[in-house]
């Protein structure tokens, strides 16, 4: 049981590994265009972060909220009687 266990493993692993190779050899893009043709292009960026506002600052505020609360809650508690009868 334990070889099998351990050979069910090592398919998985073997699976996990191959996958996105076959994947990638098997798409018809990679067919078509071929491999060594394909160029990467970058994406225009141009006026696209826009810092200094928007919903970051609620979701921060909200966030740090949130963990002061909890630091709260957690030291909050004076209760130091046993809770067995």
């Amino acid at each position: 049981m334990r070889f099998g266990k351990f050979s069910l493993a090592a398919v998985a692993a073997a699976s996990l590994v191959s996958a996105p190779v076959m994947a990638q050899s098997l798409s018809p893009a990679a067919k078509a265009v071929g491999a060594s043709k394909v160029k990467r292009v970058g994406a225009n960026t141009q006026d696209e972060n826009k810092l200094g506002g928007g919903s970051g600052v609620i979701v921060a505020i909200i966030a740090a909220a949130a963990v002061i609360g909890g630091i709260v809650i957690a030291a909050g508690n004076d209760d130091d009687g046993p809770t067995s009868p």
